[in-house]
């Protein structure tokens, strides 16, 4: 790098407290889910963070910087849930305004085939393009090492004015500013409105308004369609990299598509190929919208931790490479764990079928933490269709119980203070769907059964296709599987019970939610003393072939067979949440007993059902005891059980 470039001044600026401030668009991008298909004919999309300013905070958020997003959106659903998306992903929103008039700017994006991407802009009057210049903050850019902005917010006179409010007080306070030109000749009103597929529009009148603006800034990035905007001379890409050079001394970044990217910080050369280039990344593309967004993202994690120019172009091709191979743009940013694997040498060229990749994606990203997990389990549905039976009342009773049971639940969770430690286990059916939907969306952790209660071979509840029903899961919802399974089954029912699992796996790969693996070894086929040994061997099975469960639920066991469980994990699978224990109808005591051998920390509690209810469910269900009483004497029975989880370390 250039010592005398701007850029080299990043590195004495360790005072500050946010790495990178990024203004512009904040979006919700609604991508089509039927690849190959007209976006007339798609008939369902995936709700994502959008918007290349939103994409660029999200993108250097995750790979570790501390970002910020400078936007506006509006006073509803949507706005909200952009900002805890940035928020989930440690990006700083305070600086996001709140618009009570207009609404989220929105985008419809289809996936035709490898050239064709349609993309609908619903941005009339939206929020972030009324951004209040008023409402920029002097003193928090001022703490900020770099600010980013993207060329629509110089497309109107409102956001140009507050985008140069910005660069005002960037300059002042020594910010580095970036301009990533992000040109859209549809959102400066160039195109018809079904044409935002379209990247390019020779205008004069938008030449001279970026003109007016890229003195102000430090760093260029842009396609080579983008630089021919800002130079105004179309189809000769040295000539308007000259006419910029002309009016502005910042170093360029000219992206070069599956070519790489080339650095210009000074003098223009007589040929681009003569420029500093780092080659690009050979991938199969799905879809390369957001591929600019990734690689400014990389590019400006490089030059913040600072790496010179080929060092940053090297993690902005990946980061770009990774993206264009997946469905969305914002989701699709590598983490660092994923970079590194990108790197390590060790990856599948064909990046779809990286299994470790898509692993580390799935896991390593910011996600809600459960260090602690005390669960009640209410999921069962043949057991209490059995007490409903031998109590003589209707089956509509067993819903009424499972409000109760929530009720309890909610109770431990006050007086035990279980925030970000406490869930149920409760099923989607007839019986459990009132209390699953009062349960979900809380911030409790909320398991949902899947298989056929009391099934061998495994099979699944209510459907013969698993992955088109948890398509209509909430993604919160962890699915959770009971198998009775044994290693040594004989050979056919092994292969069916793994297949099934491997079927709901990949199921659980593609919607999103996590996957609660339980196993319960048949005791018929498990000699007394054995017990630990057959579970963990079935752990080891399951790795083997290729099954990582976020979780794993466990009868208990002894010491030796807790650590050996950690142990088979750290080596399998790092990123695994742990494990949980099992109830399977045991006297409390006992199972308070058994806590004192889970201390490591891989075991990070329990989800026991039977031993909390069953007695007060069937004396309620005889009449004998009233909703209240129900209610205070299974949250008894919990609160000893959370007890007995926190006191297990302590002598006896």
């Amino acid at each position: 790098m250039n010592p005398s470039s701007p850029l080299s001044q990043l590195t004495s600026q360790s005072d500050r407290t946010h790495d990178i401030a990024c203004l512009g668009r904040l979006a919700v991008d609604l991508y089509a889910e039927q690849f190959g298909a007209p976006l007339e004919d798609v008939s369902s999309f995936a709700k994502y963070l959008g918007g290349s300013s939103a994409n660029i905070a999200f993108g250097v958020a995750r790979l570790g910087l501390r970002a910020a997003m400078i936007s506006r959106v509006g006073d509803e659903q949507m706005g909200r849930f952009l900002i805890n998306t940035l928020q989930r992903e440690g990006c700083d929103t305070t600086q996001i305004q709140l618009d009570p008039e207009r609404l989220t700017g929105l985008v419809l994006l289809g996936l035709k085939d490898r050239d064709t991407f349609p993309l609908l802009f619903y941005r009339e009057n939206c929020a972030d393009m009324a951004l209040d210049a008023q409402g920029i903050d002097e003193a928090f850019i001022a703490r900020c090492r770099s600010l980013l902005i993207t060329g629509t917010h110089l497309s109107a006179p409102g956001v140009r004015a507050a985008s140069t409010t910005a660069l005002g007080y960037a300059r002042k306070h020594g910010v580095l500013r970036v301009l990533d030109i992000d040109y859209r000749p549809v959102l400066w009103g160039l195109t018809k409105r079904g044409e935002g597929a379209n990247r390019f529009v020779a205008d004069a009148k938008v030449t001279a308004q970026l003109q007016a603006v890229l003195p102000q800034f430090d760093l260029l990035i842009g396609t080579e369609e983008e630089f021919m905007i800002a130079g105004g001379v179309p189809g000769d890409l040295l000539a308007c990299l000259r006419a910029v050079r002309a009016i502005s001394d910042a170093a360029l970044v000219v992206k070069l598509g599956a070519a790489g990217c080339c650095f210009i910080p000074g003098q223009i050369p007589s040929r681009i190929s003569d420029a500093l280039t780092v080659q690009g990344e050979r991938i199969e593309v799905m879809n390369v919208l957001g591929a600019g967004d990734a690689f400014a993202a990389g590019l400006m994690t490089g030059f913040l931790r600072g790496q010179d120019f080929a060092e940053a172009a090297r993690l902005a091709n990946a980061c770009g490479a990774i993206v264009v191979s997946r469905h969305a743009c914002a989701p699709a940013m590598p983490t660092p764990a994923e970079l590194a694997h990108w790197f390590s040498g060790s990856r599948n060229p064909k990046v779809d079928a990286d299994r470790q990749l898509a692993h580390l994606h799935r896991t390593t990203p910011a996600r809600k933490q459960w260090d602690e997990l005390s669960v009640m389990a209410f999921d069962h549905r043949s057991q209490f269709y059995d007490m409903a039976r031998i109590a003589g009342v209707g089956e509509e009773r067993i819903s009424v119980i499972k409000k109760l049971l929530v009720q309890a639940f909610e109770h431990v969770y006050q007086s035990r203070q279980l925030q970000g430690r406490g869930g149920l286990l409760v099923d989607g059916g007839d019986y459990g769907m009132q209390a699953l939907a009062s349960a979900t969306g809380r911030g409790w952790w909320v398991g949902r059964p899947v298989e056929l209660p009391g099934s061998r071979p495994l099979r699944f509840d209510g459907t013969l296709s698993v992955g088109s029903a948890l398509r209509r899961w909430p993604v919160e919802q962890v699915v959770k599987c009971l198998v009775h399974y044994h290693p040594d089954d004989p050979v056919d029912l092994r292969l069916d019970q793994e297949l099934h699992i491997r079927e709901l796996w990949e199921a659980t790969r593609d919607s999103g939610n996590e996957l609660l693996l339980e196993i319960i070894c048949p005791a018929a086929m498990t000699p007394a003393g054995s017990e630990d040994d057959a579970v963990l061997r079935a752990v080891k099975r399951f790795y083997n072939l290729g099954i990582q469960p976020e979780w794993w639920k466990l009868a208990p066991m002894a010491e030796a067979g807790w650590q050996a469980l950690a142990a088979l994990i750290a080596e399998r699978d790092p990123q695994c949440r742990g494990a949980v224990i099992l109830g399977l109808n045991q006297p409390l005591p006992e199972l308070a007993a058994s806590f004192r051998l889970a201390h490591n920390p891989v075991v990070k509690g329990f989800a026991v059902g039977r031993s909390l209810w069953a007695p007060a469910s069937q004396r309620w269900l005889l009449g004998s005891i009233d909703d209240q009483s129900l209610v205070n004497e299974v949250a008894h029975n919990f609160e000893y059980l959370v007890d007995a989880w926190r006191a297990r370390m302590q002598p006896a």
